[in-house]
């Protein structure tokens, strides 16, 4: 009798580990990996503002009326362009939304536009180490029932 008890109670165990397993595999890892990619995305967007504002800088302090430039078209496709006047600048806002703004303004926007997305950038860690607690927490109610 003592025998099929603690049969019962491995398949128990057993069971419970591989429920905590596919807890961990199926709904926390995924998660994380989601949430990782959104905070990429999001830390590729302020590269790209800063780039943004490096380069009105950059136009700023050398005066520049005009400039010639190399234009990105996508995937790495590369064409001259020459800009006539470099007073005005069109920044994407979001949504497919283009605004155009004085060198200035468009200093302006990204600064609150960087401060945006780094708060964002933030909320998104702290969502990534709540989960990597709760991976850990899981883990250690694994190796107790092993135990």
């Amino acid at each position: 009798m003592a025998t099929s008890s603690s049969s019962k109670n491995d398949r128990d165990r057993a069971a419970l580990l591989n429920k905590y397993e596919e807890f961990i595999n199926l709904k926390l890892k995924p998660n994380l990996k989601a949430i990782l990619d959104a905070r990429d995305v999001i830390f590729d967007t302020i590269s790209e503002y800063q780039k943004l504002k490096s380069q009105i800088e950059l136009i700023q302090q050398n005066e520049l009326d005009e400039l010639k430039t190399m234009v990105d078209l996508g995937t790495q496709f590369y064409v001259q362009a020459h800009i006539p006047d470099t007073r005005y600048i069109y920044v994407n806002v979001g949504f497919g939304f283009h605004v155009q703004f004085t060198l200035d303004e468009a200093k302006k926007f990204i600064e609150k536009k960087e401060q945006q997305l780094q708060s964002t950038a933030e909320k998104y860690s702290q969502d990534a180490d709540k989960i990597r607690a709760h991976i850990k927490m899981t883990l250690e109610a694994i190796s107790e029932i092993l135990q």
